[in-house]
């Protein structure tokens, strides 16, 4: 079927943006022909027929179905700049998954952050938290440098994949339950491709948890009842609809409010990420 077809808002349009699809920005995974999803129906559409990942981050980078959250990552972007990126340029589109294509363990995030990935274009990068998460995912063997500063950087990722359950910086770091609902149909297909070889999935915070456990549930896995709680250190399994078992761990998130407070301290990331490889 076309995308002129399809009976859901998705053009191949050009749209104003801070770093334009093709514009050359290192790792930008899509093009001016790239398909846009402009609410929540067009996004179902979109991600149920991305064939893999490549496909899948292309079409999340250039997603506009949040309204809300199309204006806040491009007002950021355009004038609302920390004071030490000013003069820098800002990718300031929904964050695309990042890392091994292949990978075994998929993190999932919460959502980019408005000085962080929505600047950089990648994944946890360029703020605090991402330097305490790539530090710890170098020194598990997971990242090839400790660090994570812009897309290009030379950082590579082996066996493992960072996504998030929110794609944009959402206001205040808070997305409404909508937004959530909408961008669910990306964290499904990132689950979906993944799962031939899926072996474990790390959360880091509360909204991550539920988010990876509704996904499971929308995809027909099996999740347990009571629905599992989330702790720093919670393990819980999901069950496949082919059969398959998939370790789901919980970690605080790598957030400035839970590493400056020493809720989440180094030795506790450490042990978390460790078990990834169990």
């Amino acid at each position: 079927m076309s995308d002129e077809l399809l009976p859901h808002p998705v053009t191949r349009q050009p749209f104003p943006s801070p770093v334009p699809p093709g514009a050359g920005w290192p790792g930008d995974p899509a093009t001016s022909h790239t398909p846009v999803a402009r609410d929540a129906a067009g996004v179902a559409e979109l991600a149920g027929r991305a064939a893999d990942v490549g496909e899948l981050d292309a079409e999340i980078s250039v997603c506009r179905a949040c309204p809300r959250l199309v204006a806040w990552r491009e007002e950021v972007a355009r004038v609302g700049k920390r004071a030490s990126f000013v003069n820098q340029p800002y990718w300031g589109r929904p964050g695309p998954g990042f890392g091994d294509p292949d990978a075994s363990v998929l993190v999932v995030g919460l959502a980019p952050a408005a000085n962080g990935t929505n600047r950089t274009g990648r994944m946890f990068t360029g703020d605090r938290s991402g330097d305490w998460l790539y530090a710890a995912l170098h020194r598990t063997g997971y990242a090839s440098q400790p660090t994570s500063v812009a897309a290009g950087d030379g950082l590579v990722l082996t066996g493992l994949r960072i996504v998030a359950s929110v794609r944009c910086a959402p206001p205040a770091n808070k997305p409404t339950p909508a937004e959530r609902d909408t961008c669910g149909a990306w964290l499904d297909r990132d689950l979906a491709l993944a799962a031939p070889r899926l072996r474990a999935l790390l959360a880091l915070g509360s909204i991550a948890w539920d988010a990876t456990l509704g996904s499971a549930r929308r995809l027909g896995w099996t999740v347990p009842r009571p629905k599992p709680r989330f702790t720093h250190g919670a393990e819980t399994v999901l069950t496949t609809s082919g059969g398959r078992t998939i370790r789901l761990l919980g970690s605080y998130h790598v957030s400035q409010q839970n590493t400056f407070t020493g809720k989440l301290t180094e030795p506790m990331l450490d042990a978390v990420i460790g078990r990834l490889r169990d």
